[in-house]
């Protein structure tokens, strides 16, 4: 087995690539799965899975990095999971797993601290607009939340991933996470996969119903701000309904009427149809009809992933599908944590 060295580093064996180009992403457990997490996140997964080895994450270690609900972090874990399933993540093809479950990512995010200068921390715009909202209360920000980005970059070198899809608001980890291996890389020689981010150019940012100049989240400010995925119809159709749009009544995309431009970027990302087709379709008819068309295109994606997710959690298949992950990614994860403590003599 061939070897590499970087001065001052032990030599380390040179690993075997997977068969198929490598992938990771992840969601946090801390809110209930909504509309832009679907199209946004997991629906592109299933359209790539074939083409990658897939390694899809709950990530409830960064849930924790602000107060959390016990009861409440165990229910969204297993429903979050029994949505990836739904939504056509296929357990033979691609591997879903919870963060927590396996210690290497915490154990790789330690590391990974040692070698990461706090500046780039405090230069994230998330954690920025996050302690923002603190004010001058500093003690209610936790170590984690300045931190996570060093977790979430373990999180993707832990599996040697090679493409990362993600959001764009997501973009800016991504970098970081280039940025510490090729740090890690130049201090004990070349040892982690530098990622590249995937981010769509649509629907990587599926904006608010309520308050379309702001991301889609459900939010007890903004009650009507998101369609959740296992919102019942008759909340799907009244907030599709009572959507924001503007004075106009022309159904076209338009990025200067953010409202409408929202709801259409929605409707193309789930009918899968061309802008101008669309825009045809609904030439000559008002936001009520076109509002009306979406709400039925919605719900005829969501009631079967709803329905499906019910069986999923009552039969308790969720829970042997997140046992036979872990067994899966760990010794991935292991494997790369070892080649990592060998390079600093940890090992």
């Amino acid at each position: 087995m061939a070897t590499t060295t970087a001065p001052g580093a032990a030599p380390q064996e040179v690993r075997p690539r997977p068969a198929r180009p490598r992938t990771f992403s992840g969601i946090k457990p801390s809110g209930e799965p909504h509309l832009g997490t679907y199209l946004g996140a997991v629906k592109r997964w299933v359209e790539m899975q074939d083409e990658y080895d897939n390694f899809f994450c709950i990530v409830d270690l960064h849930a924790v990095t602000v107060p959390q609900d016990p009861a409440a972090l165990r229910r969204r874990t297993r429903e979050l999971a029994a949505f990836y399933v739904a939504a056509g993540i296929d357990t033979a093809k691609s591997t879903i797993l919870v963060q927590g479950h396996v210690p290497a990512h915490a154990e790789l995010g330690w590391i990974l601290n040692c070698i990461t200068p706090m500046g780039w921390l405090e230069r994230m715009t998330q954690f920025k607009d996050k302690s923002a909202k603190e004010g001058d209360n500093r003690e209610r920000i936790s170590a984690g939340l300045f931190d996570y980005p060093v977790l979430m970059a373990a999180d993707i070198l832990l599996y040697d991933a090679r493409y990362v899809p993600v959001g764009d608001d997501q973009r800016q980890h991504v970098e970081l996470t280039r940025d510490i291996a090729e740090r890690f890389n130049r201090l004990y020689g070349e040892t982690l996969v530098v990622p590249e981010a995937v981010i769509a150019e649509t629907g990587a940012r599926i904006m608010g119903l309520e308050d379309p100049t702001q991301k889609m989240s459900k939010s007890e400010d903004l009650p009507g701000q998101a369609i959740g995925v296992f919102d019942n119809p008759g909340v799907i159709r009244r907030n599709v309904m009572r959507a924001t749009t503007d004075s106009g009544r022309e159904v076209r995309f338009d990025p200067s009427r953010p409202g409408i431009y929202n709801l259409l970027t929605i409707y193309e990302v789930l009918s899968g149809e061309s802008r101008p087709a669309i825009e045809a379709r609904f030439e000559g008819k008002g936001y009520g009809d076109f509002k009306r068309a979406l709400a039925d295109l919605v719900l005829d994606v969501l009631t079967p992933i709803q329905e499906r997710s019910r069986q999923l959690l009552t039969s308790g298949e969720v829970d042997d599908i997140l046992r036979q992950g872990a067994e899966r990614a760990a010794p991935v994860a292991g494997a790369t944590l070892l080649r990592v403590k060998r390079a600093m003599g940890l090992a």
